[in-house]
């Protein structure tokens, strides 16, 4: 399997434009046409990441946080872009996927309130578009004798795709009319006089970037000389899509009891507390890595609870003055969890291709007990 198609492959599982602007995510390094046979999963790609990454003869390390974040004037073997150049060297793909993890259905944040028992949790903020409701329903009018043959050139450049079923499409029988002008070919009747002709109006849903190809496939197939069809954007019904969650307990229980919960799910062996340990939480709030921007938020949502990486000293203050207990894990240890259940995710449709997850990454402090 080819970089390029396991990059559409992990896309197709976690869209990548469920990414946050100012994120750097996708294939950031390698060559989309070099074969792969081992892919190696990580948080952070580090020195020693790419050394095991060699020694196991990976082609491609997809990461959790980008390997580039800034933009490069240079790329030398020593210094900040020392691991870029490594990398380039040994010929190793790299793919980074971040925030549209973060923000994915099932993803990190989806994972840090099942920890905790959430039911109903919502997104709290840095809200994005949802690539799957980017969606044109496109209606065209053809003769009854050509539905199938338009129908089927749609589907074939990517119409008709809802959830798990596909040739999915609606028609029903009308009249159409016209009048050929100078110039014109009618495909059926005389130009310069009016006609009336039985037509099918076929509809289907058309993914928005896949919208140009299926009206040329349609076009190319349909009989007219001039096709009629209209194309409508559709609304997404759905919520809205973003970082962190919050919501009620299925079962309300004091951050002690929850404590344990967290400590088996994340691997944490210390972390630090903001407010009451004691207290009973019925709303929890959590987001993952760097989360102080939306403490407000999670203010404001009445939560009893913040389960997050990290906050700055006076997001802390906030938080302690606010009567809001939190709880943080370090950034990488909010996240770590989570590259078990993507590797589960990636084998079934990664088919060939070895998954293994590095064990040269590791969270970059140290806690010890002095």
């Amino acid at each position: 399997m080819k970089v390029a198609e396991i990059a559409r492959k992990i896309d197709s599982l976690i869209p990548l434009k469920l990414a946050q602007g100012w994120d750097n995510v996708g294939l950031l390094i390698g060559d989309a046409n070099k074969r792969v046979g081992r892919i190696l999963l990580t948080i952070d790609t580090t020195k020693a990441v790419v050394a095991e990454a060699c020694r196991l003869k990976a082609d491609m390390i997809v990461s959790y946080h980008p390997v580039i974040w800034d933009g490069l004037k240079q790329v030398l073997a020593a210094g900040p872009s020392a691991v870029v150049h490594d990398l380039v060297r040994a010929g190793i793909a790299v793919f980074s996927i971040h925030t549209a993890l973060d923000t994915a259905d099932g993803g990190v944040n989806d994972g840090l309130a099942a920890m905790l028992g959430v039911v109903d949790a919502e997104p709290l903020g840095d809200y994005v578009q949802n690539p799957a409701a980017d969606r044109v329903k496109l209606v065209v009018f053809t003769p009854p004798e050509a539905l199938a043959a338009v129908s089927n050139a749609m589907f074939a450049a990517g119409a008709g795709v809802i959830g798990n079923y596909t040739h999915c499409s609606y028609y029903g029988q009308g009249m159409g009319t016209f009048r050929g002008g100078a110039g014109s070919k009618p495909a059926v009747g005389r130009k310069g006089r009016r006609e009336e002709v039985a037509e099918m109006r076929l509809e289907a849903i058309v993914p928005a970037d896949r919208l140009q190809a299926v009206v040329a496939a349609m076009t190319a197939a349909h009989p007219y000389e001039t096709p009629a069809f209209d194309c409508y954007r559709l609304m997404d019904p759905g919520g809205p899509l973003g970082l962190g969650r919050v919501g009620p307990l299925a079962e309300p229980m004091t951050v002690r009891r929850l404590i344990p919960r967290i400590k088996r799910a994340t691997g944490a062996r210390a972390f630090g507390i903001v407010g009451d340990d004691r207290r009973l939480v019925r709303t929890a709030a959590v987001c993952a890595g760097t989360c102080g921007a939306i403490l407000n938020t999670v203010i404001a949502r009445g939560a009893d609870l913040y389960l997050t990486g990290e906050l700055k000293h006076h997001q802390a203050l906030a938080a302690a003055e606010a009567g809001l207990t939190c709880i943080c894990l370090s950034h990488t240890v909010s996240e770590r969890f989570i590259l078990k259940k993507l590797a589960k995710q990636l084998r079934p449709v990664l088919d060939g291709v070895k998954i293994t997850l590095s064990t040269a990454d590791a969270d970059p402090f140290k806690w010890v007990n002095v």
